[in-house]
């Protein structure tokens, strides 16, 4: 096994081989006679073993010599991370309450199922691994380089098991491996999250009838038109009617203000509520005042979490689309004819149509949304929880190379039913302290010492 260059598998190869003392030898061609039926047979085969390899010697060698693995699978071992611990690991084990009269009836040449001693640095072996005797600093160390260490990667809980139990024992290694590395800082902020994402879907209520709960988002950088580079959508969460109004990308609250009595309220009347997300112009005080004062229900989201008004941001790509386009529209026929009676009663059959449709489709949507979630963690005041990191901006160069999640933080409240306000560092100012619990992961901590 010896090659001036190899190429990366060759290496791998030669690594994995370089455990095992063996031998190769040539078999000539003529031999590797064709396969028939009945030399394949496997149910006239002796059982695999001795017998079989004996009864089959134009097929099977035995290659790999027994007494030299043990050697060499304690050599790699050692040059791998004994050759700090060995003494330690030597002198704790001989002095372990559990082990001690082991290793003395092996010394003294007894024999005990599945113990042997290491001859070289007399270490006690159970199913030839390494024994650790009950001493966490040493257990502590093996799992820092079996897990911490840049060659180890920070593996998940049953990798870093497999990886542990290839060489060494000790008693209830399961568990202290799962309760070591289950609160990884390193491996809860950078490893993504696999089971279903927290908070079953809590639809908005059912409006009662048309214009009386809308939904609002102020859509920037078009290219200009008439000086307006902005439109505000505004969008009837009973009727679907949208309404888009042209508007300058730098309109404050009193301007939206004028915008919405001019466009909305002028035409359909006084709102009971209105859901938006958290821009600069739903959250000015100008905007909060008015709504105090006229009693509107103001439904702002959480920060970083569209699905609250995803009716308007629907009507977005469709508006994107039509300015992108050259549309056609067919002209809607309204009759002039029906008396006036008629044409209020058939208003009133169609909204309590539209109504039990909206209803049936909101009760159609949380039935299958909530098959991809989970019930969410129930966070207490002083908890400490993971904020994912894909909506804020990190030190990082790269996002591909930033934490997967930041903090901890501590939840200082609980907000609705599905959000939670935390204590963001000084820094933090510019974002929002709330959030939804789909963005957040509880946090573990070790019941290790130090």
């Amino acid at each position: 096994m010896s090659s001036k260059v190899l190429t990366c598998r060759q290496a791998c190869w030669a690594e994995f081989l370089s455990e095992f003392h063996f031998t190769i030898t040539y078999r000539p061609g003529r031999l590797a006679t064709l396969p028939d039926a009945l030399s394949r047979r496997d149910d006239v085969y002796p059982e695999r073993g001795v017998d079989f390899i004996s009864k089959n010697p134009q097929n099977f060698h035995q290659v790999i010599k027994q007494d030299g693995i043990q050697e060499s699978r304690f050599f790699s071992i050692k040059v791998e991370v004994f050759s700090d611990l060995v003494d330690k690991i030597q002198k704790e084990v001989w002095q372990d309450k559990d082990y001690k009269e082991i290793v003395k009836q092996l010394s003294r040449g007894e024999s005990i199922p599945d113990y042997s001693l290491e001859p070289q640095a007399k270490l006690l072996l159970f199913k030839d691994r390494v024994v650790i005797p009950s001493n966490e600093e040493l257990q502590l160390n093996i799992l820092q380089k079996r897990h911490d260490s840049p060659l180890a990667g920070h593996p998940g809980q049953e990798k870093t098991l497999k990886l542990i139990k290839r060489d060494f024992y000790w008693a209830g290694m399961n568990q202290f491996i799962k309760d070591y590395v289950s609160p990884c800082q390193k491996c809860s902020r950078n490893k993504n999250i696999h089971h279903k994402k927290f908070g079953l879907l809590k639809p908005l209520q059912s409006p009662s009838g048309p214009w009386n709960s809308l939904s609002m988002e102020f859509t920037t950088q078009f290219p200009l038109s008439n000086n307006f580079d902005s439109i505000i959508v505004v969008v009837d969460r009973f009727s679907k009617m949208e309404i888009f109004i042209p508007a300058y990308g730098t309109i404050t609250g009193l301007d939206l203000a004028q915008i919405f009595i001019i466009h909305v309220f002028s035409k359909h009347g006084l709102p009971v509520s209105i859901v938006s997300d958290r821009g600069y112009l739903f959250v000015s005080s100008f905007w909060t005042q008015l709504f105090q004062q006229l009693k509107i229900s103001r439904d702002l989201s959480t920060a970083f979490h569209h699905e609250t008004y995803g009716q308007t941001e629907r009507v977005n790509q469709i508006l994107k689309q039509y300015l992108c386009i050259t549309p056609s529209f067919d002209s809607i026929h309204i009759s002039q004819d029906s008396p006036a009676g008629k044409v209020s009663t058939k208003l009133q059959s169609v909204q309590q149509a539209v109504k039990e449709e909206l209803e049936s489709a909101i009760r159609r949507c949380k039935k299958y949304a909530d098959r991809k979630r989970a019930i969410p963690p129930e966070f207490k005041p002083g908890d400490k929880v993971g904020l994912a990191s894909k909506n804020i901006k990190t030190t990082r160069p790269t996002k591909k190379l930033s934490e997967r999640w930041l903090g901890p933080f501590e939840a200082l409240k609980k907000i609705g039913s599905h959000a939670y306000h935390l204590k963001l560092p000084e820094q933090w100012k510019s974002v929002h302290p709330v959030f939804h619990v789909s963005l957040l992961e509880p946090v573990k901590h070790s019941i290790i010492p130090n």
